[in-house]
């Protein structure tokens, strides 16, 4: 009975240390990354590289933990995918989640 308790306490200490370490893989938090706010920024700067997108901030974007969120309304389909790819191509972009739609 000593050695099941000894076992137990054993397998107890490395699940809480490989819990632990699954906790430390890139967790921004609410206030997200550091990084978000230079993302942000890149990528209005990368739209503002491409007048086909439409009129300054007819797309809306936000970065939360390098994962940028586009909002917004293009008049045309491939207008949607030209954002999102220019998005994508963003140094420090993990994922692009796009709700842009289409008014025509």
């Amino acid at each position: 009975m000593g050695k099941s308790k000894l076992t137990a306490s054993g397998t107890t200490v490395l699940i809480v240390i490989g819990l632990s370490g699954c906790a430390t893989y890139e967790t921004c938090g609410t206030q997200g990354c550091a990084g978000d706010q230079k993302i942000t920024a890149n990528v209005r700067a990368a739209f503002d590289q491409h007048p086909e997108l439409g009129a300054p901030n007819a797309i809306n974007v936000d970065t939360v933990n390098h994962v940028v969120y586009l909002s917004g309304s293009v008049s045309e389909g491939n207008m949607r995918a030209t954002a999102e790819s220019t998005a994508r191509q963003i140094k420090g972009v993990a994922r692009v989640e796009d709700t842009i739609y289409v008014t025509k």
